[in-house]
């Protein structure tokens, strides 16, 4: 990953509000009690956390002119994250993504990107400049369902690459829109610049096109890709890299209240980790502490922590970073 001192890490991508039911059940098919505006968008959150991690962090993204947008921006804000290139769309509403948990913990979402000011998305010269200053580009594949997205992003990573910068890639993608057409080259194009994988679960054999573990981690780091990150759950991680092998870290033991942001905290804090400069298995440490603390509060970037904080965590679970 290319150094800290190199410029702050920036992401593109979606920033809405989440607003979830208080009651279990399936869809939004009768007036329920709901709780939020809650600050949200997996770059949100993203880039939120690497801010509170102690890294340089900007993004790129566009809101509403509405409170829903204040509430981001200024959450952002708040946390250290450059805001310089979120852009106010006049006439479009701030993003949004109403949630309800079903009986099994899967989740029901209504959802309002593409026709919200996230869907405006566009490269302003704000995000030229916060980028030309870049070290890192983060690229969310959630981002792909904004019009667009993908020229942008390009431009992004080869601004960032021609500085001497890296690039990473959360997959985070419904796998029905990576198989082909449109979906896929973005996918493709992206693990063709892409330093750092950061897949969850089955997201690695999309991502590689093969039908084994195995067969995916050789594929994707015979690629270029230099690191994948497995992100397992409540089964824990692992760093695959020709550089160190194969590295697993177990999960923390926490009472689940609320997983949405998880990943990407978790993801947010091994790159920072790993800019900052890191070894695999030190950064892995702390990105399972980062997703545990995550899934302990209710809202997307409520559970967002410092390192001091993750430090304690990790102590106080009778673990030690090092060891």
């Amino acid at each position: 990953m290319a150094p800290e001192g190199l410029g702050p890490t920036v992401t593109v991508g979606e920033i809405l509000v989440e607003i979830m039911a208080t009651t279990v059940g399936a869809g939004f098919l009768a007036p329920q009690p709901l709780v939020g505006p809650f600050a949200s968008g997996a770059p949100a959150i993203f880039i939120d956390q690497v801010a509170r991690f102690g890294g340089a962090a900007g993004i790129v993204a566009a809101v509403g002119a509405d409170d829903f947008g204040t509430l981001n921006v200024e959450r952002l804000r708040a946390d250290g994250v450059d805001v310089s290139a979120i852009a106010v769309i006049p006439g479009k509403p701030t993003g949004s993504a109403f949630v309800r948990y079903r009986a099994d913990g899967s989740r029901d979402f209504v959802y309002n990107i593409a026709h919200s000011a996230a869907g405006d998305t566009t490269m302003t010269n704000a995000a030229r400049a916060l980028i030309a200053r870049a070290g890192h580009v983060h690229v969310m594949g959630s981002a792909f369902a904004i019009r667009g997205i993908g020229d942008l992003l390009l431009e992004a990573v080869a601004s960032v690459r021609a500085r001497g910068g890296s690039v990473s890639f959360d997959p985070n993608i419904r796998k029905e829109l990576a198989q082909d057409g449109e979906g896929r080259k973005l996918v493709d194009d992206m693990l063709a610049v892409t330093d750092l994988l950061l897949p969850s679960g089955d997201e690695l054999l999309v991502a590689a096109r093969e039908a084994t573990e195995e067969a995916a981690v050789e594929r994707l780091l015979g690629l270029g890709i230099g690191e994948v990150v497995l992100k397992r759950g409540s089964a824990g991680s692992s760093h695959f890299s020709r550089d160190s092998g194969r590295i697993d870290c177990p999960a923390f033991a926490v009472e689940e209240i609320d997983p949405t942001g998880a990943g990407d905290c978790f993801g947010a804090t091994y790159l920072t980790g790993r800019r900052a400069g890191l070894p695999p298995a030190h950064a892995l440490l702390y990105a399972n502490a980062a997703g545990a603390c995550a899934v302990n509060r209710q809202g997307p970037m409520e559970g967002v922590s410092s390192r001091q904080a993750l430090d304690q965590f990790i102590a106080a679970a009778g673990r030690e970073v090092g060891a």
